[in-house]
């Protein structure tokens, strides 16, 4: 059985999918792009700061869950340029503190409304 997670807190699904389902004891959380919420519109500024966007969207989207980045088992992080790596992982890096999750980074030739950064999480129930 599953049951679809969904909050205003972070941007709709821009497509035919779910922000996340909760199946067999975990939780698959869509890939997401710095959306605000409020806007849908991509944040201003650079990689940092989509970065700290997409994360705080996906954290908006496990708590609706009842969960949290700490349940986070793993993530892939898909760049439009893997140039921006250290700079990802070091926003990244104030996120995931300790038993971070295993995880996948990749480039990417394109990203949905011109995102620099996309990521999505399966974290354990």
């Amino acid at each position: 059985m599953k049951k679809v997670i969904a909050t205003k807190d972070a941007p709709q699904a821009i497509g035919p999918y779910s922000q996340a389902i909760e199946a067999g004891g975990f939780l698959f959380v869509s890939g997401q792009i710095p959306l605000v919420p409020e806007t849908g519109e991509i944040i201003a500024g650079g990689i940092e700061e989509q970065t700290a966007r997409v994360l705080e969207n996906l954290k908006a989207i496990l708590a609706a869950a009842g969960s949290s980045l700490e349940a986070a088992v793993k993530t892939t992080v898909y760049l439009k340029d893997i140039g921006d790596f250290a700079k990802v992982n070091a926003v990244y890096a104030r996120y995931f503190e300790k038993d971070c999750p295993a995880r996948v980074c990749v480039e990417v030739s394109n990203l949905p409304k011109g995102a620099l950064v996309e990521i999505d999480v399966i974290a354990a129930r």
